[in-house]
């Protein structure tokens, strides 16, 4: 089978190989080493060969293996489905590989969009690659809950009593649904589950790297994208040819940390909607108000609320009730692009005549739930390797706490976002583990970031920006996730050049957008 069509849900790990396929030396690795240099007990992994097969519509795919748990290579290994659309140019300068985000994301289906998703002088240039790193959609896909299960654990109420501590019907809920979705997974996977986290993917794409025949990776993450980007450069500086970093994360948060920084940034997002949404004839915010955005702003956290103790009514016939959370869900989904603003300023409409459906479809349409169910697999994945790289140390008074700080910083999302961090806490088999992110010896890698970037607050970018030695921050002042292919020519003009010719534009050039 081919990537293209889905494999039904499985586990991650695959029979043994014993004995891999003969092929080139490979590096090791070893961030210290060389390329060209090959470990003698990884070195059946970097000499596979890819078979790659017509999947349609000009695109290859094949599947490569690596191993379960790298310190021991000789037993379970994993199977990654990765596929590719040739360059289009007589002489291109290799293999662009790809990643959209999640984690959880499929580069697979990513690669398909390449049309849109990347420049036509990149598609001259550059085989475009993606791959579902392990336990990711066609890479055997993680399971850890049924739709019901999913629905129940990304609906859960969090509704705060005055002094901002849950209600105890919410804090019972929460911990029932946390305990329910560990139980899945552990279900799942047992101990290999420890081995999703992107240390090891990051591994997995460096023998990519090699089986694509580069002797060094040209790379584009866009936002957890940018997590594996940092985690590939860290280990193996010497191997990067160039990489983008497009929506950046900081990777020296702790899961707590990113939830209430994040809400900080959907604020920002937040307020620059309803700004917009008050100067549009089709807004119904501010009618019950001043018509200002302050007012504006007050009437939809209050109406928010409101959703707690009366759901809005669905319209897809599957019994889920729009609370507040789904309300919440729907709201943050369109943020992420300023394209969706019409559509979320027709949801509020509908909303606030008492009907939910279409704000519940924005926020399945976050999650990969289709309409008659089932969910893609992103909500297991996005949650475990988050859990596995950011293990949550903190206790619940910690939580509370940090949790009433982010709702100061933003009502509607603040809570929720601190909240979903106390999954992390009970996660099996992790411990927080001091890394090095400066990726010493790397050619220059570019940091892209959005000023108004809701999930992934600019301050990352700059943050990042200045933990990799050879750090370059590329701003565009605008909104909506991520920059480049986003419709400014500035940010594809600077991403481009630096990835055909390695040339990136000066440290903190800022693209003004519109």
């Amino acid at each position: 089978m081919t990537p293209g069509t889905r494999r039904p849900p499985g586990l991650v790990v695959v029979a043994a190989v014993g004995t891999v396929i003969a092929g080139c030396a490979a590096p090791p690795p070893d961030s210290g080493s060389t390329p060209g240099e090959s470990p003698e007990d990884l070195t059946g992994f970097y000499e596979q060969e890819l078979t790659w097969d017509s999947c349609g519509g000009g695109f290859e795919c094949a599947w490569f293996e690596v191993p379960l748990d790298y310190d021991n290579p000789g037993e379970e290994t994993v199977e990654i489905a990765v596929r590719r659309l040739p360059a289009s140019g007589d002489d291109p300068v290799g293999s662009l590989v790809v990643n959209p985000g999640g984690p959880g994301g499929s580069g697979v289906d990513y690669v398909g969009q390449s049309l849109s998703t990347m420049s036509p002088e990149l598609l001259t240039e550059f085989d475009v690659v993606g791959f579902d790193p392990r336990g990711v959609g066609y890479s055997e896909p993680l399971e850890c809950l049924d739709t019901a299960g999913v629905d129940a654990y990304l609906g859960a109420g969090i509704v705060p009593e005055e002094d901002g501590s849950l209600t105890e019907a919410s804090r019972t809920e929460l911990d029932e649904r946390n305990a329910e979705f560990i139980a899945g997974c552990e279900a799942e996977l047992g101990e290999d589950l420890r081995h999703l986290g992107t240390a090891n993917v990051a591994r997995d794409m460096d023998i990519l790297r090699e089986l694509l025949g580069d002797e060094r990776l040209s790379y584009l993450g866009k936002s957890y994208g940018t997590y594996l980007g940092t985690h590939y450069a860290a280990r193996f500086p010497e191997n990067v040819r160039a990489a983008v970093l497009d929506g950046a994360v900081d990777p020296t948060l702790s899961s707590l940390e990113m939830g209430t920084q994040q809400a900080e940034g959907f604020q920002t997002a937040l307020e620059a909607f309803v700004a917009d949404c008050v100067d549009q004839r089709d807004c119904v915010l501010g009618a019950e108000s001043d018509g200002t955005p302050e007012g504006a702003m007050a009437e939809l956290e209050e109406f928010v609320a409101g959703t707690a103790e009366e759901p809005l009514e669905n319209g897809l016939g599957d019994g889920r009730e729009v609370n507040a959370t789904w309300t919440e869900l729907g709201l943050l989904s369109a943020l992420y692009n300023e394209a969706s603003w019409p559509v979320v300023r027709d949801a509020l409409t509908a909303a606030y005549d008492g009907d939910g459906t279409e704000l519940l479809r924005l926020a399945d349409n976050l999650y990969g739930r289709s309409h008659d169910g089932p969910y893609e697999n992103m909500t297991s994945v996005l949650v475990s390797v988050n859990c596995i790289d950011r293990p949550g140390t903190e206790d619940v008074d910690t939580i509370q706490d940090a949790a009433n700080r982010a709702a100061e910083e933003s009502p509607i999302f603040g809570p929720s976002l601190a909240w979903g961090a106390h999954v992390c806490t009970d996660w099996p088999g992790t411990e927080p583990v001091e890394q090095d992110f400066s990726a010493v010896g790397a050619a220059p890698l570019l940091v892209v970031g959005t000023t108004r970037d809701p999930a992934t607050p600019h301050v990352w970018a700059e943050r990042l920006a200045g933990e990799l030695e050879s750090g370059v921050l590329l701003t565009y002042d605008g909104d909506g996730h991520t920059a480049y292919r986003m419709g400014d020519p500035c940010v594809d003009a600077a991403v481009d050049e630096y990835l055909i010719e390695g040339r990136p534009p000066a440290d903190g050039t800022v693209c003004p957008g519109d």
